[in-house]
């Protein structure tokens, strides 16, 4: 992700893990909840479910298992376990920040002194 953009999730607490689910957009997520005739293809970023081993939306972000997707959405199926996260879970968004200082130290010195 470059610096400067805003990254948008949901996040589910589940009964034994996190989860995590990108979105595109606030305004894309919120059309979804209020109409799911909305196609998820037009709203989450990709069709994978993460986990962060119960540390929030903090930590490394793993796929979820399909094991851990049937133990706790009774499906291996992402699609199902993502529309109860989207449906369950809190929406987040984050900004990064923006890259400082030199862009490519190969160029050597600065020429413009």
């Amino acid at each position: 992700m470059r610096g400067g953009a805003t990254e948008t999730k949901v996040h589910f607490k589940g009964n034994g893990e996190d989860f995590l689910v990108f979105v595109d957009s606030k305004e894309d997520y919120n059309k979804w909840v209020s109409d799911k005739s909305t196609p998820l293809a037009q709203v989450v970023s990709g069709f994978e479910v993460f986990t962060t081993h119960n540390h929030g939306t903090q930590g490394r972000y793993e796929t979820a298992s399909k094991s851990t997707l049937e133990n706790e959405f009774g499906s291996t199926n992402p699609e199902d376990a993502i529309k109860q996260i989207l449906e369950k879970g809190t929406l987040q968004e984050s900004a990064m920040a923006e890259r400082q200082g030199r862009r490519n130290d190969s160029n050597g010195e600065f020429l413009g002194r």
